[in-house]
């Protein structure tokens, strides 16, 4: 059994706890401080960005692919899946599994217009964030412990901010490598949450087929089969240097590694980011302006923090808005020159915001982005005759510093300070 085939069969199971891992999270009891690898794995991503285009569609079947007599399946909701429907299957063969389903086309923008709201919240809980493709990623959540808690409540975290802002569901597999990781997530599908404590590896393991080893494709599973190694713990039991020989040094070494449970690869930071923003949903629809523009000054701070941290300026503000009804509008103004203050920032969102028309409409979600983004010693910045050399940039710095410090929250601008004192 291939790993493809292990991934169908997870949606077909449901959740699992035949071998004795919790697939739903016990409250506090599991062993997971070392367990800082997440795995996010979006379910059925292109499918669920459709149903969310087409609530019309709800209890249908949906397929996303090609039409073509060549057409292919990109995406199956887990209704089609249920029929046997999965994705890279012919198109006209996953139609005579599921003759009801409905057909979409592929729309690239839409779904990288998803995928970057959903890693925006991934990276507003770590840096560390490694995007595999548009739908899942790794992320190393170990610096994030002290603020938000452990691996496992910031997992929870994650999925339920996913769910609240962008109306998707994924699925988390939690352990302390990022190969546990993957198929800890393949194992929990749909819309589910599996650690896997370092103590328990080997039993989570043992029973997989060999197919669920990374690297082990259609050949080379044949070969192991015919060595009579049907699962991981088989590999697991035998000698690496026997592997070595029979599958050659890099193929046994790492196939001996993986079924120990053993992967060195730390999480890397994908791509350099597009664009740095964050939003919020609401608890309750929220039609005063004066709540807007403190979220706006909120969500102005954190990404100018999250420019300075990683080392980038923009020069386009984008500000995002959800009505109640769920529509949502994005106005955006080109600067000048490119930025990572916080108040500059802030002012073009406030314009924007006010520039909107909804400035008393009800909204659900309030987002801040920043895109056109450059390295800080790309950009050369002039200063006009009478600008200090000194000044906001260099007082927002020292705030930063005063975080790293003492911790988020230590200092904050006057507006939400007094905020959280009227709170208190």
């Amino acid at each position: 059994m291939s790993r493809r085939q292990l991934e169908r069969g997870a949606a077909l199971r449901g959740m699992v706890g035949a071998d004795g891992i919790e697939p739903l999270v016990p409250d506090g009891t599991v062993a997971d401080a070392d367990c800082t690898i997440l795995h996010l794995d979006m379910d059925a991503f292109f499918a669920s960005v459709e149903r969310l285009r087409h609530p019309e569609t709800r209890g249908h079947p949906i397929i996303v692919g090609g039409t073509g007599p060549r057409g292919v399946v990109a995406s199956a909701d887990y209704i089609a899946r249920t029929y046997g429907v999965h994705s890279a299957m012919p198109m006209v063969r996953a139609l005579r599994l599921c003759p009801d389903a409905i057909v979409f086309p592929p729309d690239g923008a839409a779904y990288r217009e998803a995928s970057e709201a959903v890693m925006d919240i991934f990276r507003a809980i770590t840096p560390e964030v490694e995007p595999v493709s548009l739908d899942e990623a790794f992320l190393d959540v170990a610096g994030a412990r002290r603020r938000l808690g452990s691996p496992v409540r910031i997992a929870e975290l994650i999925r339920a901010r996913v769910r609240e802002e962008q109306r998707l569901t994924c699925s988390v597999g939690v352990a302390s490598t990022k190969f546990v990781a993957k198929l800890a997530s393949t194992r929990c599908k749909p819309d589910g949450l599996l650690v896997v404590p370092t103590d328990r590896v080997t039993a989570f393991l043992d029973p997989m087929p060999v197919g669920a080893l990374w690297g082990v494709g259609e050949k080379t599973e044949q070969h192991l089969v015919r060595l009579g190694l049907r699962t991981v713990g088989d590999v697991a039991r035998v000698a690496p240097d026997t592997l070595r020989r029979e599958l050659g040094q890099a193929v046994g070494g790492r196939l001996s590694d993986l079924a120990r449970g053993r992967d060195e690869r730390r999480v890397v930071p994908g791509s350099p980011d597009k664009s740095i923003g964050t939003e919020e949903t609401f608890d309750r629809d929220v039609d005063d302006p004066g709540v807007i523009h403190r979220e706006l000054l909120r969500q102005s701070e954190a990404v100018a923090r999250r420019l300075r941290a990683s080392g980038q300026m923009g020069r386009v503000v984008v500000v995002k808005l959800r009505r109640a009804d769920f529509s949502t509008i994005t106005r955006s103004r080109t600067l000048a020159e490119p930025t990572d203050v916080a108040r500059e920032i802030n002012t073009v969102a406030r314009e924007l915001y006010a520039a909107s028309g909804l400035e008393r409409a009800r909204l659900r979600l309030v987002g801040v982005r920043v895109e056109g983004l450059a390295g800080t010693e790309e950009v050369h910045r002039q200063l006009a005759f009478d600008e200090p050399e000194t000044g906001w940039r260099e007082a927002e710095r020292a705030m930063d510093r005063v975080t790293r410090r003492f911790g988020a929250g230590a200092i904050k601008p006057a507006a939400l300070a007094r905020r959280d004192e009227d709170d208190a």
